[in-house]
């Protein structure tokens, strides 16, 4: 399959899972949403409604037909009202009071007057000046029988002499959620149809341009005078002139190494470049937007110098067979300078580092190899390490070996991948960015490892990750 149709495939999928969980968020928080309006506005007719009836309440003069006939009255009115698209013709609501023992004054369903509800929620919190609410299914035979109640003291003296509690079925408020359903699932389709026009463009326009780019490359291989093709691109112009130099490298058969490695560099900026775009479109993405894809073109080429530097050191301790430069090496020092250095993305982060590491705790060995393979493991643990998580930093010593333990919250590592995590340019993507680093930081803490004498291992424990590593004692 080619290039620009994997990419559109994949970018398609993309969209539409982002668009998927988006309309389902949001289609879950309209009910909520709705209700919580609902019970709003039911806490200020409650509290209005209490304060009418209060001086009435204290006086033990409530007319339970005035009331009643009032209520009546004001539930055949016809509010006509078109409130967002959704005609209302109907009031539904249901109000009762009780004394400060709980017993119902008065019900406008007139079904419960004298009945005892003391120890109904709304009235029970509110006889002791608290919030009282409840919602309570009717009907045991019908789910949608439910209604809301919302409870309001009354108060004479500052004295709470009785509750009045204002009701409104649930069903009422079901228009407005289907309506909002609707329009929500109408944008989310007009929002999918329009990025997957603009993921189509681009994609074509890549596949286009790579292309372009192959049919150089081959013309180059073949040893014919071609002129390099131009692009809109920064990235693939940049792309396009490294071939260029190095067709005129090749011609003189020099500078072999160097090729592939500017072409190995070259090639990873089109594809940051196509990951940056692929997360842009998700939204619209105005010109002063373009920033960031420079940033992530500068990221990838951080992480290609990163990939030179670990490589050169890799090679130096494959290449060693015996240590050099033995001393004794304290740990808690060690690890407190690591930890220093990095207090900044460590702060920046919200992590919390915490460190059991016995003060009489040494290794023999040499000191930047340990250092580095200490300082590759810390940051393999922040990268992985969510926002306001923990890291744990511990010594366990026994009498053949002495152990230095990374513990960090993450998610665990798939059982596919634990046996690969020490290969060679394996690693798996960084939650946080998405990222990938360049698979060399744990190939290097092994190798120190076994220079050592010692051993790596990674296991998923408890909700993180543990990270040992093992040192002869």
């Amino acid at each position: 399959m080619a290039l620009a149709k994997r990419i559109f495939l994949f970018y398609f999928l993309f969209v539409a899972l982002c668009g998927y969980f988006m309309v389902n968020l949001f289609s879950n928080q309209i009910y909520p949403s709705i209700r919580q309006t609902t019970e709003e506005t039911l806490v200020d007719t409650a509290n209005l409604l209490a304060e009418l009836v209060s001086n009435d309440m204290a006086q033990g003069k409530i007319d339970q037909h005035y009331l009643q006939n009032l209520i009546s009255t004001y539930q055949k009115r016809d509010p006509n009202a078109s409130i967002w698209g959704v005609d209302k013709k109907s009031i539904a609501l249901r109000v009762y009071i009780t004394n400060d023992q709980g017993i119902v004054v008065f019900d406008s369903t007139g079904k419960h007057v004298g009945a005892d509800f003391s120890q109904w929620r709304d009235v029970y919190l509110t006889l002791r000046h608290k919030y009282g609410a409840r919602s309570t299914q009717e009907d045991p035979n019908d789910e949608k029988s439910t209604v809301m109640y919302i409870a309001a003291p009354i108060k004479a003296n500052n004295q709470i002499i009785g509750v009045l509690t204002v009701g409104k079925p649930n069903v009422t408020t079901n228009p407005y959620i289907a309506k909002a359903e609707s329009r929500l699932l109408f944008f989310g389709v007009i929002l999918l149809l329009i990025s997957l026009a603009v993921g189509a463009l681009l994609s074509w326009w890549l596949g286009a341009s790579l292309r372009r780019l192959t049919l150089y490359a081959n013309a180059v291989s073949k040893g014919e005078k071609i002129k390099a093709p131009l692009f809109y691109g920064g990235e693939l112009t940049q792309l396009a002139k490294a071939l260029d130099k190095m067709r005129s490298e090749l011609d003189g058969k020099q500078y072999v190494e160097r090729y592939v490695h500017t072409l190995t560099h070259e090639l990873k900026s089109p594809l940051a470049a196509i990951r940056g775009a692929s997360e842009l479109l998700q939204q619209d993405m105005p010109p002063d937007k373009r920033n960031h894809f420079i940033k992530n073109i500068d990221s990838e080429s951080e992480r290609l110098q990163q990939l030179a530097d670990r490589l050169l050191n890799l090679s130096m301790v494959e290449q060693r067979q015996t240590l050099q430069d033995i001393t004794r090496i304290e740990l808690l020092p060690l690890v407190q300078k690591l930890l220093e250095g990095k207090s900044s993305q460590i702060t920046q982060q919200g992590i919390e580092v915490q460190v059991a590491i016995n003060k009489n705790h040494c290794i023999e060995g040499e000191l930047f190899l340990v250092e580095q393979a200490l300082s590759n493991l810390l940051d393999n643990a922040l990268d992985f390490t969510p926002e306001y998580g923990t890291i744990h930093i511990s010594t366990q010593q026994t009498d053949q070996t002495l152990e230095i333990k990374f513990y960090n919250q993450a998610d665990p590592i798939p059982n596919y991948a634990i046996q690969r995590l020490c290969e060679r340019f394996y690693s798996l993507p960084r939650k946080k960015t998405g990222r990938k680093s360049t698979g060399l930081g744990l190939n290097f803490v092994q190798e120190v490892a076994l220079l050592h004498q010692g051993k790596l291992s990674i296991t998923n424990h408890k909700e993180g990750v543990l990270v040992t590593l093992t040192f002869p004692h």
